[in-house]
């Protein structure tokens, strides 16, 4: 089996400082949210609805996704459907093309990050603007997120202090202009984070008044309405269709809920999972073109068909894309977004890189300690450590099984299947403990890397139990 997640992790662990904050960071976004569950009383009933929710409307898609459509439609908008990335890039660059538009503003979607918007419209000479402050960090530093909500929580300030000196045109104008609004001729501290926040907020303040169009994802479409609710922290999609005339909406078919009732039971646990906040500060609801304006909504498909018709793996289709299994995620945080190989790390990362496409993102399925924690907090209940587990099953019929697992599997079903063989191994095993260290601790015992050998009891559990018996 492929090793690249963890060739890549281990290459990460080589910086302790760097892993051990990234590991507390992200377990504190996870106590949030536990403090968050904690005062809501109702906390495992709206799971369950939301459980439910989710499997009625994914069954029955094709009913709620004519529904929407026609009431989004009635509404003024422009629907358009693809079946893949290359059809929607191709509408999208159509939209755009038509509307002469040079330059993009655009809150952040990992719709667009799963079918390459960017790059495809950079390439047609159009200029894409990230407006998320994460994801414009990210993208000046020509990096790909690390987390599907906090993007570009990894990054430290100094990198990013560095990187709005280098490339904003206009930085010691904006410097200025801060310095003289706290009473100052100077600044004290280029990378303090009030600082660098107006720093980018000047910066794209400039954006948003320079932009053709805006585009936005999508956490929900709501069925009965036509409309679609937009959760941020920052206003950024808000200022990303109210000043451009031209709205384009990017959103993945699975994202429908019914009605508002629905949308409601979604809205009380997304923020309180993702990041441990009561709910966003913005909550945006787009039914329609502003005054004078456009509004089209793109519904991908892009493999979503194929996974609700996947009898093991469907229930991914659940997923609100919260985070939160990846806050808990032992492995995720103390590897890193970028040791795995596909584009959304940690556990529904893993699953959903193998719906992508199993042989090339098999080394992911190793990430993963099978400890549950991810299934005991996402919000939807998504089985996501029965499906990595379904995944490694299936390891060696792709050919990507690790062989010394396959041999190690082979030593021990003939260890197990015999049983005086098996009882003599264990009065054995404390002579272990008298062989030289040297023998022990090296490269042929994987074991010792990373570990000290342990040592062997006198006596085996199924002697204690024996006699405690007896």
């Amino acid at each position: 089996m492929s090793t690249k997640h963890s060739k890549a992790a281990e290459a990460y662990l080589q910086k302790p400082r760097v892993a051990k904050h990234h590991d507390q960071t992200f377990y504190g976004v996870r106590q949030k949210r536990d403090r968050m569950a904690q005062d809501l009383p109702e906390w495992e009933d709206l799971r369950e609805a939301a459980s439910q929710i989710k499997k009625h409307t994914i069954t029955h898609l094709a009913d709620y996704l004519e529904q929407f459509e026609q009431n989004a439609v009635k509404n003024g908008i422009h629907v358009h459907w693809a079946k893949d990335a290359q059809e929607y890039n191709a509408i999208v660059l159509d939209i755009l093309q038509k509307h002469q538009v040079k330059k993009v503003v655009k809150s952040k979607s990992m719709l667009t990050e799963e079918c390459h918007l960017n790059e495809n419209l950079e390439r047609s000479g159009i200029e894409v603007i990230e407006t998320d402050l994460g994801e414009r960090i990210l993208q000046m530093m020509k990096l790909a997120p690390s987390h599907i909500v906090m993007p570009a929580l990894h990054v430290h300030r100094e990198d990013i202090g560095a990187t709005f000196r280098r490339l904003i045109p206009n930085y010691k104008e904006i410097a200025a202009s801060y310095a003289g609004r706290v009473g100052g001729d100077s600044i004290a501290d280029e990378n303090d984070p009030t600082f660098l926040t107006y720093v980018a907020r000047m910066h794209l303040r400039q954006q948003f008044m320079e932009a053709d169009a805006g585009m936005t994802g999508a956490n929900f479409g709501v069925a009965e309405t036509g409309d679609v609710v937009v959760c941020t922290n920052e206003g950024n999609a808000d200022m990303s269709t109210s000043i451009p005339k031209l709205h384009i909406v990017s959103m993945g078919i699975e994202k429908l809920v019914p009605n508002y009732a629905a949308m409601g039971v979604f809205q009380r646990l997304l923020a309180r999972n993702g990041t441990g906040q009561e709910t966003t500060v913005y909550t945006s609801h787009f039914r329609g073109p502003r005054p004078g304006g456009e509004m089209h909504i793109v519904l991908v498909d892009n493999g979503r068909s194929s996974i609700l018709s996947n009898q093991e793996h469907w229930q991914t289709l659940k997923c609100m894309r919260c985070g939160a299994c990846m806050n808990t995620c032992p492995v995720y945080r103390r590897s890193a977004g970028y040791s795995y190989t596909y584009f959304i790390p940690g556990p529904i990362g893993i699953n959903l890189g193998m719906l992508r496409d199993p042989r090339r993102y098999s080394d992911n399925v190793s990430a993963c300690s099978l400890c549950c924690s991810c299934d005991n907090v996402c919000p939807v209940k998504v089985d996501l450590s029965a499906q990595v587990y379904r995944w490694r099953q299936q390891l060696d019929s792709l050919g990507k099984a690790d062989p010394m697992k396959k041999y190690m599997s082979v030593g021990m079903s003939f260890l197990f299947n015999r049983p005086q063989v098996y009882t003599s191994a264990l009065r054995l095993s404390p002579l272990v403990n008298w062989l030289p260290g040297p023998l022990l601790q090296n490269s042929l015992n994987p074991w010792a890397y990373a570990h000290r050998m342990m040592k062997f009891p006198p006596k085996s559990f199924h002697q204690l139990w024996k006699e405690k018996k007896l």
